[in-house]
């Protein structure tokens, strides 16, 4: 490093820049990661003598022209100051090694964001990473943040939802693999030569859920003439308030995988396991999340109220429609939402338009979540195939699975003499497959959903306080 970050810092160089993104080093270091991912592999690696390929050289101009950018902004941000010299060190070690499949866990340990979470502030954050349902290759990516962490949420995090990996943020600026429909950052998806022992920080976008929440919900209503109540209907129409709503959400979702009655395996440890197991465990967090929203509503935090209804309308509009069908866990928790409330006389679809009795859809909503927990509860003491299958009845009861599945035939239809991974060969890719109602639903949102791709409040057409 040719000058020491401390002592740049100390000239105190584009310190009254309010954001980092309006420092003129930033689209200088945007350009440069972005000349360099065309060129990298799947693992993040770069083939010197491939067809094409830039040389060593430029490569490397490329990466100090990177340095040099971070070196230049990272006064702005004094508490990334260690990540960002260990950043640097990273991004030389790589370009000196020949540019093989490279290995940033130095500056991943270094970059501790949680350690203080402040609301308002800013992060530079650069790694060779694939984003989660955005671009499933390792490239170099370049994220400028701005964490949300206002004073009735720090509170609730201290007193009642212990979170101190969860880390709500929102985007300021970013380069191709979030200009998807990827929301989190999170540090598994970057590229190191050893996971850590832990993680200490888990970032999801709340403004990008908001926006996407916002235009994909305000099209379902006009679709299927919805009338939202009013209380609601604010939720369509005020960004801010709606980042505060997911920001919560998730804070509480996120903690629910590692709380209550798990199985022996919970679901953080990688496995092997039909998709509907990771269906209900994701509509399980959210259906926990739903009940401490109304426990909150009722000790007068109006973001109790709005978290429930945004579990509601995402659930039962966005998730069935959104992806493939391959294995669409989150899709299939949303149809299984559905339709227990549709079966338990919460929601009606009649005359071509949808009505929801919304105090009926809560008590319903609860006794789902019960099944679900009474599943989990009893889980413990059965045989992982057992769990498996008594799940699969569990959605049955409600959805009905595909003409040619093996699994809906029961266990007399499976060779349980294969171990676990084995059955798993033989769930198809859309076991339970959309109803009719999603069909066409599908239909009718495929180019709101699309125009999603990328989206952030400033670029709905809203500035984000």
């Amino acid at each position: 490093m040719t000058e020491s970050l401390a002592s740049i810092a100390a000239k105190g160089e584009g310190s009254t820049a309010d954001r980092v993104i309006a420092h003129p080093a930033w689209p200088v270091l945007r350009d440069a990661v972005a000349a360099i991912r065309p060129a990298q592999a799947k693992d993040g690696s770069i083939d010197l003598e491939a067809e094409g390929a830039p040389g060593r050289a430029e490569l490397t101009r490329r990466i100090e022209s990177v340095v040099d950018a971070v070196e230049r902004l990272s006064p702005l941000l004094p508490h990334d100051a260690d990540y960002h010299r260990a950043l640097v060190a990273d991004l030389r070690r790589w370009a000196a090694s020949g540019f093989g499949v490279p290995d940033f866990l130095d500056s991943l340990l270094a970059f501790r964001p949680t350690a203080e979470r402040v609301d308002g502030r800013q992060h530079l954050v650069v790694f060779p990473m694939y984003t989660q349902n955005g671009n499933p290759d390792r490239n170099l990516e370049a994220v400028v943040l701005r964490v949300v962490w206002p004073d009735w949420l720090a509170e609730l995090e201290r007193t009642r939802y212990d979170n101190p990996l969860f880390l709500g943020i929102t985007f300021e600026d970013f380069t191709a693999g979030y200009d998807t429909n990827s929301a989190v950052l999170f540090p598994e998806t970057i590229a190191v030569r050893e996971a850590p022992a832990r993680f200490s920080w888990g970032g999801i976008f709340c403004d990008r859920e908001a926006a996407r929440f916002r235009r994909v919900i305000g099209a379902a209503c006009e679709v299927t003439s919805l009338v939202l109540p009013e209380d609601a209907q604010g939720l369509v129409t005020d960004q801010q308030r709606c980042q505060q709503t997911f920001v919560l959400w998730d804070m509480v979702h996120d903690r629910t995988h590692s709380h209550g009655d798990l199985p022996f395996d919970p679901f953080m440890i990688k496995q092997r396991q039909p998709f509907w197991m990771y269906g209900l465990e994701e509509l399980r967090c959210d259906l926990t999340a739903f009940h401490e929203a109304g426990r909150l509503a009722d000790d007068g935090y109006p973001q109790g109220r709005d978290v429930q209804y945004a579990v509601l309308l995402d659930r039962l509009f966005r998730f069935p429609v959104t992806g493939a069908r391959v294995r669409n866990y989150d899709g299939l928790g949303g149809q299984l939402l559905f339709a227990y409330l549709h079966q338990h006389d919460a929601l009606r679809w009649r005359d071509n338009r949808l009505t929801v009795d919304w105090d009926r859809a809560r008590e319903v909503t609860a006794a789902l979540r019960e099944e679900i927990e009474t599943l989990y509860r009893r889980g413990i003491d059965r045989p992982k195939i057992v769990h498996w299958l008594k799940a699969y009845d569990l959605v049955a009861a409600y959805l009905s699975p595909h003409p040619g599945s093996v699994w809906a035939k029961g266990p007399d239809a499976l060779d349980l003499t294969l171990p676990p991974r084995k059955l798993v060969d033989e769930v198809l890719p859309d076991e339970f497959p959309l109803s009719l109602f999603y069909e066409a639903l599908g239909r009718k949102l495929r180019k709101v959903i699309e125009s999603t791709r990328g989206i952030t409040a400033e670029r709905a057409g809203e500035q984000a306080a």
